[in-house]
């Protein structure tokens, strides 16, 4: 049997969805067990904010077209993998002031668990000389509608998918297109993020793109703890390094926490495959992160613990650059360049773990590309990657 397609959003051809409901019966087939609907929000900041929400039997996935197709909860039965952000949303782009003079607007809406960040830019703001905001912080992606959205279903494989296009374009300047396929199957514990980023631009243009996976209670907490393949580990910035001995390790909330950015070089197998591994205190539930370096060289955490009504949160972040500015990450030639008609594709898989044995195996994994390199851990920002 073949595939069969919805499509929810249309803007060139005038076509918009408010309600639908997929099952079964609609898509036919064997596959039996899930679910697929897409509703509209009301009320406060997630007035008007468009959620697709896929089922499948086991995972559950909130995927946010009005937010640039980010993710803004997924759970496998009480294994909750988002966080609980001050920012109560989803929000709505039109709520966020991306231009606020402190460049830092963005965090207006954030509180999701799977974020994009850029496209034409990420990591911290950039101000001119003049003190005037050049960049604000993560770019604008994650607050662009996407113009074009569908859902796909086969009935036969128990393929679930949804596939939003956005346009981060401007008269006269840059024009580039994010075409986000969110796919899963009936019954598994993984979603697969596959994102292309093209340039639709007559000229050369740049572009940057940052994962934010962003993780919280019941998952994270006092004595949590992350595995991830590395040969260097080292703040951001001086003053970001936090507790850099137990840098792969979690606390308790703590009120007036100074936020932690550590940059790595990570390591990966033959083929690039790469992963990151957190799991709770007890080591019976967790999370996987699964990427190829190939596309996403960088590997960023965050640590944010302040107390739960504050954001405690941890951010898993594979990247094409590291988060800091664009004349930092352009001096040192991290910023990619595609030319007109070029895209870059990425692909990222997130697995929730929901026992004691689906932890081991995966944290197992991440040994096995460690292997007998042991990481070099600084205290100071390496000038290769911060200058």
């Amino acid at each position: 049997m073949a595939e069969k397609t919805w499509i929810l959003t249309d803007v060139e051809n005038d076509v918009y969805v408010d309600q639908l409901t997929v099952g079964p019966k609609e898509a036919g087939g064997t596959a039996q067990g899930y679910s697929v609907g897409k509703r509209t929000l009301r009320g406060g900041l997630q007035e008007g904010v468009d959620v697709v929400e896929i089922d499948n039997g086991r995972l559950r996935i909130v995927v946010l077209p009005t937010r640039g197709m980010n993710l803004w909860r997924v759970s496998l039965g009480d294994l909750q993998l988002g966080w609980n952000s001050p920012v109560k949303g989803p929000v709505h782009p039109k709520f966020v002031r991306l231009d606020a003079p402190d460049g830092a607007g963005w965090l207006d809406g954030f509180d999701e668990f799977f974020c994009h960040c850029g496209l034409h830019y990420n990591g911290g703001p950039e101000f001119h000389p003049n003190g005037t905001l050049r960049f604000g912080l993560h770019g604008k992606v994650s607050n662009i509608p996407a113009h074009k959205v569908e859902v796909a279903v086969d009935g036969e494989s128990g393929t679930i998918s949804v596939r939003g296009e956005v346009d981060e374009a401007r008269a006269f300047g840059n024009k580039l297109r994010l075409t986000t396929t969110v796919t899963t199957r009936v019954g598994s514990p993984e979603l697969t993020v596959t994102d292309v980023v093209s340039n639709a631009w007559g000229l050369p243009s740049e572009m940057e793109l940052l994962y934010h996976i962003n993780v919280g209670v019941p998952l994270l907490g006092d004595g949590a703890r992350l595995f991830v393949p590395v040969k260097k580990v080292a703040p951001r910035y001086p003053g970001e390094e936090g507790d850099i001995a137990g840098w792969d390790r979690y606390g308790p909330e703590t009120p007036g926490f100074k936020n932690v950015v550590l940059l790595t070089e990570s390591l990966a197998d033959a083929a690039g495959r790469t992963l990151a591994v957190l799991q709770n205190a007890a080591a019976d539930r967790g999370m996987a992160v699964k990427y190829n370096k190939n596309q996403l060289p960088y590997f960023t955490l965050w640590k944010n613990l302040q107390p739960a009504a504050d954001g405690y949160v941890t951010g898993l972040e594979p990247a094409t650059n590291y988060p800091h500015t664009p004349s930092i990450e352009n001096r040192q030639g991290r910023v990619i360049v595609l030319q007109p008609g070029e895209s870059h594709t990425s692909e990222i898989t997130i697995e929730a773990l929901p026992d004691a044995e689906a932890v081991s195996r995966a944290v197992r994994a991440v040994a096995e590309i460690q292997g007998q390199v042991v990481p070099e851990v600084s205290s100071q920002p390496n000038p290769q990657w911060s200058g």
